[in-house]
C-alpha cells in the first residue's frame, strides 16, 4: 500500500520504539520522513539503519529554542509538512514526596513544553491537509500509583489534542492523539530499576491487561499510519486507546 505516498513526515522520538517503528511503516506507506533523536548513539543507528531514505536530526525534545532548530531543518529538507507525530517523551514515576522541582520541569519539559512549542513552531509550513497525531497515555486515564507526574504530562497532551483540534482545523490541519497502555518498547529498560524489580513490575502489569500481553510497536504504528492517512480525514480531536483492554478494567 501507499497510503502515504508524496507526503511528508515528522517524527519526534524515532530513533527508538514506538516512534522508530512509525518510521518504518510511514517509510512502506511511501512517506518523506524526519525523524529526532536525543542521544548520539541512537542517532547513530538510525542513520545507519535509513541511510539516506530519512533526515535524522539530533535535538532534544524538551529545548524550546531546539524546536525551531527542527523547524527549520524540516523547512530547509521538506519546504511543507503535512505529518506531524509528536512521540518523543520521558516516564520517571515515584511517589509525590520524592519528587523534586528539577526532575518535575524536566518531565513537563520534554513531554508538554517542547511539543507545544514544536507544533508552534511547524503552524508556517504546515500543508492544507495536515495531520498532527499526540503520543499520550492511559496513564492519563487509569490513575496508577506512583505515576503522578507522567500521568499529569500525558494528561495535558491529550487536552492539547483536543484544544488544538478545534483552533488549527479551520487551516485544514487535524489534531488527534493515540493513547498506548504497556507496549514493549525500551521505555521499561529506561526506568532505572534493578532487572528483578523490572521483572516484577512487568508482571504486574501484565496481569491487568485482559488480553493477556503487552502491545507490539507494530500494533501502535498501524494505527498512527492511519490517523495520518487521508483514511481519517473526518477524524477530528479523537483520541484512540490502544491497551489491550486494560483501561476498561
Amino acid at each position: 500500500m501507499a497510503r502515504l505516498q508524496n507526503k511528508t513526515a515528522l517524527i519526534t522520538g524515532g530513533t527508538s520504539g514506538i516512534g522508530l517503528e512509525t518510521a518504518r511503516q510511514f517509510i512502506a506507506e511511501g512517506a518523506r520522513v524526519a525523524i529526532t533523536g536525543s542521544s548520539a548513539r541512537s542517532v547513530e543507528a538510525a542513520r545507519a539503519e535509513f541511510g539516506d531514505k530519512v533526515l535524522v536530526i539530533q535535538a532534544d525534545a524538551g529545548d524550546v529554542a531546539g524546536q525551531r532548530v527542527v523547524a527549520g531543518a524540516i523547512s530547509d529538507a521538506f519546504g511543507h509538512l503535512d505529518i506531524l507525530f509528536v512521540n518523543a517523551g520521558i516516564a520517571e514515576f515515584g511517589p509525590i514526596e520524592q519528587w523534586g522541582e528539577d526532575a518535575f520541569d524536566k518531565s513537563i519539559s520534554v513531554n508538554v513544553k517542547g511539543p507545544f512549542f514544536l507544533v508552534q513552531a511547524l503552524l508556517p509550513i504546515f500543508s492544507k491537509q495536515a495531520s498532527i497525531v499526540l503520543n499520550t497515555s492511559i496513564n492519563a486515564h487509569i490513575g496508577m500509583p506512583n505515576s503522578s507526574v507522567y500521568a499529569l504530562t500525558k494528561g495535558a497532551l491529550l487536552t492539547l489534542a483536543k484544544t488544538l483540534s478545534g483552533e488549527l482545523v479551520g487551516r485544514g490541519i487535524r489534531v488527534n492523539a493515540v493513547s498506548p497502555g504497556p507496549i514493549s518498547t525500551p521505555l521499561y529498560g529506561k526506568l532505572g530499576m534493578s532487572e528483578a524489580d523490572s521483572a516484577a513490575m512487568a508482571a504486574h502489569i501484565q496481569s491487568q491487561i485482559p488480553v493477556g500481553r503487552f502491545g507490539d510497536p507494530d500494533e501502535v504504528a498501524k494505527t498512527i499510519v492511519f490517523l495520518a492517512s487521508d483514511e481519517a480525514r473526518f477524524i477530528v480531536g479523537s483520541e484512540l486507546v490502544i491497551d489491550g483492554g486494560m483501561s476498561n478494567l
